[in-house]
């Protein structure tokens, strides 16, 4: 996979960037949609809206139906962060101290309400413990049947070890109450590995955004919203009435838009769904594809992985989850001294990331083998023990 070369803009000559989990480099075509929605301001000022809300936000909600098998691109939403799309969720929960289902690895901004929640009183949360990795799926659909709960949360792609739910439709169905609201994350999974929710989508929300592997970096945040599930959002946004007005609709109601624009928000910057809509459509002239980049991580993961073994790489490191198990597009590497380990990758030219005692090194469509090669050239230069 060629694609080194779209890139020229955003990779520093020299240095090794193995963060495409985190911070994934933008391709060039997104620096002229940058400068296309500053001209687009110039030159419509207010009227710059029209634009947005006729062509870039509906070509970017087809784009994104596309890639998860979506049956109708206008259930999707828009926001500078999932954050925000969450909370006018959990606002539409009736019960003042809401029952959550989730598990013990989800990202620091939804674990992080949560456990405040919890402190006033606000929530009762079960995690489900991701580890041990082989019995996940089973353990977390038997808490799922066995209690009611008001919502039900978790990762496509776990962001602490790069673990991969494979069934997110037997996650799914064993919520048997209709009431609950499901909600997926995945924001390590979109653009990363081969999604197809069509089979779930009248069922579960699906958050993602641009950030990672999308390549369109921050504001581009987007949440499946299924029909018939929390339609007048309490937590909402002027925006949440642009366009057709759902039927039915009292005069003295706060009116809504249908689909997935009942959890738009206010004003906001809409250069991000233009970087969003020129790297889907760069993508597509490529030819491309989710599945051809995931293919070509995990070969390249499988280079790095054996140079680990015949040269004891990141030793004595325990990579997470153990290799057999699946998992996203970066590899997790458990040590005490992990933080130690980041920093002197990073004084090497090495760019990755740590969370807490765990090493995280992301691939992308933008590495070929050398650098894999370089990668290790470059680790095993280094004193890490």
């Amino acid at each position: 996979m060629r694609t080194k070369k779209h890139f020229s803009r955003f990779l520093i000559s020299g240095q090794l960037h193995f963060a495409a989990h985190s911070h994934h480099p933008w391709p060039d075509v997104s620096f002229s949609a940058q400068q296309q929605a500053w001209l687009d301001a110039a030159a419509l000022a207010d009227r710059k809206w029209d634009k947005v809300f006729g062509d870039v936000l509906p070509a970017a909600q087809a784009h994104v139906a596309r890639i998860l098998h979506l049956p109708d691109p206008r259930s999707i939403a828009f926001a500078p962060n999932t954050h925000e799309l969450f909370m006018r969720l959990w606002s539409c929960c009736p019960r003042d101290v809401p029952r959550v289902l989730t598990t013990d690895s989800e990202f620091h901004s939804f674990s992080r309400q949560m456990k405040r929640l919890e402190e006033d009183g606000k929530a009762e949360v079960r995690r489900v413990s991701v580890a041990p990795y082989a019995s996940f799926e089973e353990r977390f659909i038997a808490q799922a049947r066995r209690e009611h709960y008001d919502f039900v949360v978790f990762s496509q792609v776990f962001y602490d070890t790069g673990f991969r739910v494979l069934d997110l439709d037997a996650l799914v169905r064993a919520v048997s109450d209709s009431a609950t609201v499901v909600v997926i994350d995945g924001y390590h999974g979109y653009m990363a590995v081969p999604t197809d929710i069509g089979n779930i989508a009248q069922r579960a929300f699906y958050i993602a955004g641009g950030y990672k592997y999308a390549m369109a970096g921050e504001g581009a945040c987007f949440m499946h919203c299924p029909p018939g599930y929390a339609e007048r959002p309490p937590n909402t946004g002027w925006y949440a009435a642009f366009g057709t007005l759902a039927r039915g609709q009292a005069a003295l109601q706060v009116p809504y838009a249908e689909g997935g624009q009942r959890f738009m928000g206010a004003t906001f910057d809409p250069t991000a769904l233009y970087r969003l809509n020129a790297v889907h459509e760069w993508m597509l002239r490529e030819n491309l594809t989710v599945d051809a980049i995931h293919t070509h991580v995990e070969n390249l993961q499988s280079r790095f992985l054996a140079q680990r073994a015949d040269r004891d790489l990141l030793k004595p490191g325990v990579m997470l989850p153990p290799e057999g198990q699946p998992r996203g597009n970066f590899l997790v590497f458990r040590h005490p001294r992990a933080g130690q380990w980041h920093r002197s990758l990073l004084d090497a030219g090495v760019v990755t990331d740590c969370r807490d005692d765990r090493l995280r090194i992301g691939f992308g469509l933008y590495h070929e083998p050398r650098d894999v090669d370089a990668l290790a050239n470059r680790i095993a230069g280094l004193r890490i023990d």
